[in-house]
């Protein structure tokens, strides 16, 4: 990578949990070099370490294995923002009806694209970009085995991504959100490495799944208050399951919600303004 074509790094320290993983791991070892007939707990120990990694990994929430953006900071609260954010797009038919629906009712969102389907529908990019909302990163190929890369695979399928999306968009994205949510531990040095900041939800739809409109407004708007990231899918994936996609049927009541309780959705790149690191 170029400096023309990156963001800049940031420093990475791993979390707590991570550094307590990798001396336990090592201690482990040397304990079983000194002491061999001690096997049998050491081996119970990394056991149930390696078990704990595990539930992190499916844990999307957690902040045990990196960094992992659920809300939006203060100033956001106080000014009574939330951030509605767009996955598995773009979809040539299904996201400009999305953003009509965010149009009318005056909010913007945070789209993270994946970036095949950036460079098959670079229209849709731009056309959410000259609409006032932002695209970021959501993997080059949106793989189910995404948690399982290496790191030399992750940094690979970042930056690929982001340069689709940057061909597209115009800019690169600032944010990453990983496949299902699911991240490996090797992530985190890797998204320090291209720039971006990890993120999260504070509450989803399950609307890639529902068949029903209503349970899933009611998961998004249940103690709805400023601060909250909200996950939706603007993705063509939802086409095989229904048509319209459920995302649609939702929409209009969730934005109307939003708005009667004096709520703005705001981008991403727009609540954490102040600590992006500029090009």
């Amino acid at each position: 990578m170029s400096a023309t074509d990156s963001l800049p790094s940031r420093p990475w320290q791993p979390t707590p949990f991570v550094k307590a993983s990798f001396a336990l791991h090592t201690f482990g070892a040397i304990t079983i070099g000194v002491s061999p007939a001690t096997w049998p707990w050491a081996l119970a120990a990394v056991a149930a370490n390696q078990a704990l990694i595990g539930a992190a990994v499916m844990w999307p929430r957690s902040t045990w294995i990196g960094e992992n953006i659920r809300r939006l900071p203060t100033r956001s609260v106080a000014t009574n923002e939330i951030a509605l954010t767009f996955d598995d797009g773009p979809d040539p038919e299904n996201t400009p009806r999305v953003l009509d629906l965010l149009d009318a009712a005056g909010h913007r969102a945070s789209f993270y694209a994946v970036g095949e389907r950036a460079e098959k529908y670079p229209q849709v990019i731009q056309d959410i970009v000259k609409r006032g909302h932002a695209v970021e990163n959501h993997s080059q190929h949106h793989t189910n085995s995404f948690a399982f890369y290496s790191s030399s695979r992750l940094l690979r399928e970042l930056d690929a991504a982001q340069q689709a999306i940057s061909g597209a968009a115009g800019s690169l994205p600032r944010f990453f959100r990983a496949p299902m949510g699911f991240r490996t531990p090797f992530l985190d040095p890797v998204i320090a490495r291209l720039g971006l900041h990890y993120t999260s939800w504070t509450r989803r739809g399950f609307d890639s799944t529902a068949k029903n409109p209503t349970p899933v407004l009611q998961r998004l708007v249940t103690n709805l208050q400023a601060g909250d990231i909200l996950l939706l899918h603007d993705g063509s994936m939802l086409s095989s399951r229904r048509e319209p996609p459920i995302v649609l049927d939702v929409l209009p009541a969730l934005l109307k919600k939003i708005s009667e309780r004096g709520l703005k959705s705001v981008t991403l790149r727009h609540a954490y303004r102040d600590v992006l690191v500029e090009r």
